[in-house]
């Protein structure tokens, strides 16, 4: 089990701390894969996005969401009601992706899917991650599952890093992004009690394998 480490996301120490922790991974000699993992709503692209930024050029952001399965499919499954679960997603081509990303190949680049949320839709190709990069920011909610077709991801990531955001906060955030993206505040706090909250739990009992934990 990786050693953890805690970090207080909150004060702007912590966050330069963050940023100074990415870039040491980002130094030259190969490249080198960070996931940040935690619960719906705890800020893990907001985070990511701001790694990414501050490293200028020397980060490229691949999330998880890309992997969800199509509606049509989620349709096809019978499983459109609990979007967002671990079998909603495509975890096998996540891990192929994460393994490409690993051993990059000199001259190509890779494109990685992303998610659209005014569609709620997967879009291949969107993210490209050129081969010089030395660090790839992965984030998402199943990054330290240790089953299934997630089992190989943990060991696809140089660092794990978990996002610790109080509960109350976290589901007011994600009500008002369901909110946000057009949906009735009675729908999107039914939705994330009977979904986003089920997978919560699920997330927060992989904890113990992260790197580091960021109270946030």
């Amino acid at each position: 089990m990786p050693r953890m480490d805690i970090l207080d996301g909150t004060t702007t120490g912590g966050r330069a701390a963050l940023i100074d922790r990415a870039r040491a991974l980002a130094d030259p000699g190969g490249r080198r894969v960070l996931g940040v993992v935690g619960p719906p709503g705890a800020g893990k692209s907001t985070l990511a996005d701001r790694l990414v930024a501050a490293l200028d050029g020397r980060a490229a952001l691949v999330p998880m969401d890309g992997f969800h399965l199509a509606a049509a499919e989620l349709d096809r499954l019978g499983r459109a009601a609990r979007k967002g679960a671990p079998d909603t997603f495509d975890a096998a081509g996540y891990a192929a992706l994460l393994r490409r990303l690993r051993d990059p190949d000199p001259v190509y680049t890779v494109y990685a899917p992303a998610f659209d949320r005014s569609l709620e839709e997967p879009v291949a190709g969107a993210l490209p991650v050129a081969p010089g990069v030395p660090l790839v920011v992965t984030e998402g909610n199943y990054l330290l599952l240790d089953d299934g077709p997630w089992a190989p991801v943990r060991g696809l990531l140089d660092e794990v890093w978990f996002l610790d955001l109080a509960p109350d906060i976290r589901v007011r955030r994600l009500v008002d992004r369901h909110v946000r993206h057009g949906k009735p505040r009675s729908f999107a706090e039914e939705w994330v009690a009977r979904s986003d909250e089920v997978n919560a739990r699920l997330v927060e009992g992989c904890r113990d394998r992260a790197d580091l934990i960021v109270r946030l």
